[in-house]
């Protein structure tokens, strides 16, 4: 049963939803920059390498069964489903036309403090970029995100982008090549729509974004070899 992995996970401390579920969280978004490789996934070494016990490991895992990401196989454990490049802009390509419907609705609701509290929230992620602050940047970029969300008044389908945004591996914000920069340079044309009342135009740089997002994913999944197994 192969398991390796370039760079341990984090370890778990300062959250505050159910352990299982945080757990669940860190292995997904491990599976989604390719730190594992394709066979079954030890419980023991999961538990070891979070810092918790075994037991919210399984649960995690039985989380994951439930979406599809692992295969529970009775005798042998819990295998790796392989995902493939298709799976990836599929994703990407729902997560985009949910975030293009939120921006063209608050481009139509939003007003101009809103819009003056996201530049200033844009020209501070550009600092940050500048800095090399990844860790800020992915901050930033998502309190901006949350807010264009909120103002679409829509939230419901707030809740269905976090369903897939869930497959967005935002604790390995920094590792991904070109994620900083994206949230520095895509951001500009969406804040241009958002103060002109642009519903169209909003929906159509946010889908942008997404999907170069979505590609720079994609470009760091090959470059590990991920969809050669």
């Amino acid at each position: 049963m192969d398991q390796i992995t370039t760079a341990s996970p984090k370890k778990l401390a300062g959250r505050h939803r159910q352990l299982s579920e945080s757990v669940a969280e860190q292995i997904r978004e491990s599976i989604m920059v390719g730190e594992y490789k394709a066979g079954y996934l030890r419980t023991e070494w999961l538990a070891d390498t979070l810092g918790v016990s075994q037991t919210p490991v399984r649960e995690a895992l039985m989380i994951l069964h439930a979406e599809g990401t692992v295969q529970w196989e009775p005798r042998r454990g819990f295998r790796l489903v392989p995902f493939t490049r298709q799976d990836v802009k599929d994703l990407y390509g729902v997560q985009a036309h949910i975030a293009g419907e939120l921006a063209a609705r608050a481009a139509e609701a939003i007003d101009t403090p809103a819009v003056d509290r996201l530049e200033a929230l844009q020209g501070d992620l550009q600092v940050a970029a500048d800095a090399g602050d990844a860790e800020r940047v992915d901050r930033l970029n998502h309190e901006i995100h949350r807010s264009i969300n909120t103002a679409s008044g829509s939230a419901k389908l707030t809740t269905l982008l976090q369903q897939t945004v869930r497959y967005v591996p935002l604790g390995f914000f920094a590792q991904i090549e070109g994620w900083a920069d994206a949230s520095a340079h895509d951001h500009a044309p969406i804040l241009e729509a958002l103060r002109s009342g642009d519903s169209q135009a909003c929906r159509h740089a946010m889908e942008e974004h997404i999907h170069h997002i979505g590609r720079l994913l994609l470009e760091h999944l090959s470059a590990r070899g991920v969809f050669d197994v």
